[in-house]
């Protein structure tokens, strides 16, 4: 991998960590949506997640999607993850979750074109190699013992970090799959609006994309398990940020957050060299164990913000990150949902106004109950799948408002059907796939393979 010069240069003041962020403000004509979604990868006969190596494997996988104009990047011999022209990429979670981080488009109408055509690809190759690909927020079956690991080094260190912190770290690296939609701001104080009414509604997100129902071949209590996972990785870098609600939060106080989250690793020369648990502080201060008198460089901060996992994230842009893996349809009404709130002023508003009268313990407490109950727990009152009636219909006029149509004329309102159906029905797709598995698939599991794989 090339060395971009630009990112080597040192950073020794907070003022140059703040300008990293403040770089990502730009005019609204610019503002662009990125969605990233992952899936599992399954051999189709004996439905066991695929090793890295072999056939069918995710090597071969990376391997054939080459047919399509990607590109491969390695690590040492490893071809880990995939690259093309339009900025798009595809790479490996920790236990060979499938990942396609799209390119910035313009409308939703691009996002799910992209969409189509990368699962698509997979499903081509899979099915030529005997696999399936399955959109889901938790592994249904397979324990940790039974999930191959991916050869990333940067891996190996949070695998060996993650039980020093938490019960269910682990679990989250290899058994848990997300979809997410990166989205941009116009200032400052437009980029602290979005994080508000990001955060006290990222709880909603995750109880209409709720589809994590099964563990280890069995119904496991809860609807969004892989939001459950999160209650106990690693809560230095991970659940509720109170301080966004506070006066005076910025650019600058997200800073202070992530000096606070402990490292992981330090990228050099094709190494991840072990730095987790040790202070960005003191390497800034050229203080920092084993790095005595250096200093981190911007690449170094960059990676370091990729490092805590709230439910939402700031570093040039904003990250949604409280879905789960879901069917097809799901991975468009992500940013159909989130566009429609964030990227229209009237929206924005209406979205402001709805969520004002919440305090940040009834913002906690829903999103503690959601994992559980989905569209069944409350805040400050009211049931979910009400306030989601509420919050959908504020999301369809900012689509409306926004007018990006189709070659045929189509709206991108559309894409928020799939959860209009999930509040219209009361049920989640967790808790339809409860519903087969009680009732037609008389408790067998193989059935998901067979009925619900892309």
């Amino acid at each position: 991998m090339a060395v971009d010069n630009k990112k080597m240069v040192p950073l020794e003041s907070k003022d140059q960590l703040i300008t990293t962020l403040s770089k990502g403000c730009k005019p609204i004509e610019d503002w662009r949506i990125g969605t990233e979604h992952e899936k599992f990868i399954f051999d189709a006969k004996t439905h066991r997640r695929l090793p890295y190596e072999g056939t069918p494997g995710i090597r071969a996988l990376l391997e054939g999607l080459q047919r399509y104009d990607w590109k491969p990047v390695y690590e040492g011999d490893h071809v880990i993850a995939l690259t093309d022209d339009t900025g798009a990429s595809v790479s490996l979670e920790p236990g060979g979750q499938f990942e396609l981080s799209g390119a910035p488009l313009q409308t939703i109408h691009q996002t799910c074109s992209e969409t189509n055509r990368h699962l698509t690809q997979v499903k081509e190759i899979c099915g030529e190699m005997g696999a399936v690909a399955l959109g889901l927020g938790f592994d249904p079956q397979w324990k940790r013992e039974d999930v191959s690991w991916m050869p990333k080094g940067r891996y190996k260190i949070m695998r060996e970090y993650m039980p020093k912190k938490g019960t269910m770290g682990l679990d989250m690296m290899i058994r848990t799959s997300t979809v997410q939609v990166n989205l941009d701001f116009a200032d400052e104080a437009d980029m602290v609006r979005k994080m508000r009414v990001s955060f006290a509604l990222q709880p909603l997100a995750t109880a209409l994309f709720a589809n994590s129902p099964f563990k280890e071949g069995k119904p496991n209590g809860y609807l969004s398990y892989r939001s459950h996972t999160w209650t106990d990785t690693d809560n230095d870098r991970c659940g509720m940020l109170d301080f966004i609600f506070e006066d005076g939060f910025g650019f600058e106080r997200w800073v202070d957050y992530m000096l606070d989250v402990p490292m992981y690793f330090i990228y050099r020369n094709g190494v991840y060299n072990d730095v987790s648990g040790l202070s960005f502080k003191d390497y800034m201060a050229g203080n920092l164990a084993g790095w005595e008198g250096k200093v981190p460089t911007q690449q170094d901060w960059d990676d370091h913000l990729t490092t805590a996992f709230p439910e939402v994230r700031l570093k040039q842009f904003i990250e949604m990150r409280g879905a789960d893996g879901g069917p097809w349809r799901n991975i468009c009404a992500l940013p159909a949902f989130w566009v429609g709130l964030l990227y229209d002023g009237e929206a924005l508003n209406e979205a402001e106004a709805l969520i004002k009268e919440w305090s940040v313990a009834d913002i906690a407490k829903m999103r503690d109950d959601v994992p559980m109950h989905a569209l069944n727990a409350t805040v400050n009152g009211r049931k979910l799948r009400d306030v989601a009636r509420d919050v959908l219909k504020i999301a369809k006029k900012g689509l409306r408002n926004r007018n990006e149509a189709n070659w045929s004329g189509e709206s991108e309102e559309h894409f928020l059907s799939a959860l209009e159906e999930v509040v219209e029905y009361g049920k989640t797709h967790a808790e339809r796939l409860l519903d087969q598995y009680n009732g037609d698939w008389n408790g067998d599991l193989s059935k998901l393979y067979e009925e619900h794989a892309y």
